[in-house]
């Protein structure tokens, strides 16, 4: 008995990572620079916090339809009945058997029937921990996937607020795409006027009309971007396609704008909230109890049963009846030879934890990067509206006057095409530093996981 106590505690399990641990170091602080916006106190619907009522209901809509998440829903099934029969090896089983028969064995003897019901109880314990072992894997795992299922919402919300965005920024660029042809196509006639009328040469009106012609191709090309996006957010939020056309042109061209947060946490806290962070660490801690487990099926095994039943037998009028009972037999396996099996399965779940820790290790990589990529962008994007707008305000003005000049011959066609040319990219330029810090936005609200706090395990239907 001493023996067996000492084996016993033998097994342990890895200690639980956690970001900023020894096991799992961070930066003490974030090297990007932070964004100081309002406070945004609650990241868990962090769609919901954008001024566009629309994208939110297409990020439910896709949700509902996604096969990530319903996936990922799955999984948590399985992993709820693996911990579930986990936990029921740790505890006996009992089965109720019932028989009847009715004959005769011999020719000596007359008809008899007999009835029996009874008891059967079995029971192996758990001295070295394996189903401990195993009890614990299972509900690492049904934690991890419970985590993975936020992470495909999240995810599923992030594909789809960014096309949302990138459809808005389309069709604000269609917009001025349509302007500018229209412009290119009134500068054309007067052109062509004034050339048949010898006040212009007949090479200005061709350089018109090939400019109102290329206008065209940019505004037609433009509104292809915008039709595929359409239908990319038709799929991915499952939705008929006309009817979703018509509530996007309610507000056609305007790009959502979401809330601004201020990041003061630092990187282990921000971290500790991602659910692929908190997946990847419960995938150790399983990875560790399979490792003890594992281990642990190396030393002997002791199962108990037993039963208790009542018998009836009926044989030529006679009638006999009594209970019958046992405890036993008390089975010690001890393994001796099984050619290096158990050994290499130990092996092979240390290799596997040992993998785990190493993927929990990159996953924390992944995720500082992604956050000081966003942080990046969002301090890029700051710094260059100003000089864009700007740019773009005095673009227009000197087009105006160009144009101005045109229209009294003071100016050249050629002139008005380059002051045309910096116009409209320096417009272009401006939806496009919108759509890009919009897309930042969405990039940190990504990064830091959503706003799913690592110590909740609600079930994945209550959410």
């Amino acid at each position: 008995m001493a023996t067996t106590a000492l084996l016993a505690g033998c097994v342990s399990t890895q200690p639980e990572t956690i970001p900023g641990s020894a096991a799992a170091p961070v930066a003490a602080q974030w090297h990007a620079p932070l964004p100081h916006g309002g406070q945004l106190g609650d990241l868990s619907r962090w769609w919901a916090q954008f001024d566009d009522p629309l994208m939110l209901r297409l990020i439910e809509a896709g949700q509902q339809v996604s096969p990530t998440v319903a996936q990922a829903a799955a999984r948590i099934a399985d992993a709820q009945a693996a911990r579930v029969a986990q936990s029921a090896a740790l505890l006996p089983s009992l089965d109720a058997s019932a028989s009847a028969s009715r004959g005769r064995t011999d020719l000596d003897t007359p008809v008899g029937t007999e009835t029996s019901a009874g008891l059967q109880l079995g029971w192996e314990l758990d001295l070295f921990g394996a189903g401990r072992a195993g009890v614990n894997a299972a509900q690492a795992r049904l934690e991890s996937s419970q985590a993975d299922w936020h992470d495909a919402r999240v995810s599923v919300a992030a594909e789809i607020a960014t096309t949302y965005v990138e459809l808005r920024a389309c069709e604000a660029l269609a917009q001025q795409a349509e302007i500018d042809t229209q412009s290119r196509v009134q500068t054309a006639q007067v052109t062509r006027l004034t050339a048949d009328k010898g006040f212009r040469p007949p090479a200005e009106a061709d350089l018109a009309n090939a400019s109102a012609a290329q206008g065209n191709v940019t505004l037609i090309e433009q509104r292809t971007q915008c039709e595929l996006l359409v239908k990319a957010l038709s799929a991915l939020a499952a939705q008929d396609e006309a009817a979703l056309r018509r509530e996007l042109a309610t507000t056609n061209g305007r790009l959502p704008r979401p809330a601004e947060l201020s990041v003061t946490a630092m990187p282990a806290e921000v971290l500790a909230q991602r659910p692929d962070i908190h997946a990847a660490a419960r995938d150790v801690v399983a990875a560790s109890a399979d490792s003890d487990q594992a281990r642990a099926q190396r030393w002997p095994r002791i199962g108990l049963a037993g039963s208790i039943g009542t018998t009836r037998i009926s044989s030529g009028g006679i009638s006999t009846n009594g209970s019958v009972w046992s405890i036993g037999p008390v089975t010690v396996t001890l393994p001796l030879f099984d050619g290096g099996t158990r050994r290499a399965n130990a092996e092979a779940a240390r290799a596997r934890y040992e993998a785990a820790t190493t993927v929990y290790a990159a996953r924390l990589r992944e995720a500082i990067r992604d956050v000081e990529d966003a942080l990046v962008t969002l301090d890029s994007t700051a710094k260059r509206s100003e000089d864009a707008a700007i740019a773009a305000d005095g673009f227009e003005r000197s087009y105006q006057a160009t144009e101005a000049s045109y229209r009294i011959g003071t100016a050249s066609l050629f002139e008005l095409e380059d002051a045309r040319r910096s116009m409209v990219a320096a417009q272009s330029a401006v939806i496009e530093l919108q759509r890009e810090r919009i897309t930042a936005w969405i990039r940190l609200y990504r990064a830091l996981g959503g706003g799913w706090p690592a110590d909740e395990n609600k079930d994945h239907d209550n959410e």
